[in-house]
């Protein structure tokens, strides 16, 4: 009924469009979220967008479903509360709605909430007259009934706050509602990457009939031994890599920002002259392309912030240091094969074992590649284990952790905006707890007792008969 497709979106005669989700219904194109999406392209990402998309559709198939509901306050609240309870009937198992939805988690009926809650706000500010639905609506059905939902859930908002996010704290008044939360659960052990698999993994695993992965390896080093997170490799172009005039053995990589980051220094204009400057406009003037950000395929690569070491890169902090001579080498024998084929875009990365050879490599593809790698060391690929590419930050942060590294370099070195930042990545493990239990009662029997006691016991016979 809904599907989202990409979509170039022309405001104006200049020839310059927007990329952007849309979502298609019955009735055509939903022009509300898509002014929406326009409003918002220039400080939200695309996959912030799908999310609002997937939350709108799943509002648009419960008005279907109720159509014949006329309360619109009485919809608003059966909505978020279907949300959290699904749509089945306890007792038959059946869904006469057709809906059938699962019972969601708080987090995620609180996320569906909110999105709504923001587009909606966006919608009766910006397009009051619409929401009003005269005789002369210009726009179509679904169109319509968007509209029509943001006219009166802007009009019952004040009310709708106690009932909007189901199961809240009674107390909580206005219309931004903290929805029910779980019980609060200790997190879990950091899925890290084994670290005494790790060389095992890059030359045994990257290794694929005596061939190896070069690409790989260095992807899964700028993981590994200096902390980024899997998309980053994905936006570095071949200068960003060079070796480190501090220690010319050991690679210096710069990751620069998709858009704002300094275009490349051999960058020239049409007379030969220096030209200067950032990463979107190199990209459009030279390669007719976009970040790769703002790229709705498969060739995406997200870019989630944190702290630049400068105007605007994050520099690779190797930890290990063997790691960074490791990579410069690698790189050596990477670029070697690179220079075979032709590259109509500057990312480093490339296919080159099949077409469209010399095309950008996605983060699929790696994924595939690291989990191949992962099984050819007979290691199973689940993030509980920490054996997908995201385990190697984990990996990374432990190991500062583990070296006594003050938090205040942690946090610079995983180029994280805050220290509460790295608490996941370093929080203590089931061993590490364990030793510090250990460790306390041998400190508690020092404390009290001249010579270790050994307090034997055993149960009483039982007298039941088994």
């Amino acid at each position: 009924m809904f599907v989202s497709v990409a979509c170039k979106v022309f405001t104006d005669s200049t020839g310059v469009y927007t990329e952007i989700p849309a979502l298609l219904s019955p009735a055509g194109i939903l022009e509300p979220l898509l002014d929406y999406f326009l409003s918002r392209s220039h400080d939200r990402s695309v996959a912030w967008m799908a999310k609002v998309t997937r939350s709108v559709t799943i509002f648009l198939e419960y008005l279907q479903a109720n159509s014949a509901e006329r309360d619109t306050y009485h919809l608003f609240q059966s909505f978020a509360q279907r949300l959290y309870t699904g749509t089945f009937d306890r007792e038959t198992g059946m869904d006469p709605s057709g809906l059938c939805w699962p019972p969601r988690s708080p987090q995620d009926a609180s996320h569906i909430v909110t999105q709504l809650s923001d587009f909606f706000d966006w919608l009766g500010e910006m397009r009051p007259e619409a929401a009003k639905v005269n005789p002369r609506y210009a726009g179509g059905t679904f169109d319509r009934i968007t509209d029509e939902a943001a006219y009166q859930y802007r009009r019952n908002k004040a009310f709708l706050g106690h009932t909007w996010a189901t199961n809240a704290a009674s107390a909580t008044t206005g219309h931004r509602i903290r929805a029910q939360r779980l019980p609060k659960v200790q997190p879990g052990e950091p899925p890290a990457f084994p670290e005494e698999r790790f060389e095992e993994l890059l030359f045994k695993g990257f290794n694929a009939a005596n061939r190896y992965d070069y690409r790989g390896m260095l992807i899964t080093l700028l993981l590994h031994g200096a902390g980024f997170r899997e998309s980053e490799p994905f936006h570095l172009y071949v200068p960003d890599v060079f070796p480190d005039p501090a220690n010319p053995r050991q690679a210096k990589v710069l990751i620069h920002h998709p858009s704002h980051g300094a275009a490349p220094s051999d960058w020239k204009d049409e007379r030969g002259r220096p030209r200067k400057g950032n990463r979107a406009e190199y990209l459009a003037r030279q390669y007719g392309l976009v970040p790769r950000t703002e790229l709705m395929d498969r060739r995406h690569a997200g870019w989630k912030g944190g702290m630049h070491d400068a105007a605007y890169y994050k520099q690779a902090h190797w930890f290990t240091p063997e790691y960074g001579e490791w990579f410069l080498q690698l790189w050596q024998r990477y670029l070697a094969q690179v220079a075979n084929f032709e590259r109509h875009h500057p990312f480093a990365f490339v296919n080159l074992t099949r077409a469209p050879f010399g095309a950008m490599y996605t983060l699929t593809q790696y994924n595939k590649a690291h989990a191949a790698a992962c099984n050819r060391i007979g290691l199973v690929v689940t993030k509980d284990l920490g054996t997908t590419p995201h385990g190697h930050r984990h990996a990374y942060g432990r190991r500062l952790k583990n070296a006594d590294i003050d938090e205040a370099f942690i946090r610079r070195f995983m180029h994280h905006a805050s220290l509460e930042s790295q608490k996941v990545y370093t929080q203590p493990n089931h061993s590490e707890v364990r030793m510090a239990l250990e460790a306390g009662a041998q400190r508690l029997q020092d404390k009290y007792c001249t010579a270790p006691t050994s307090r034997a016991f055993s149960l009483p016979a039982s007298n039941v008969n088994v």
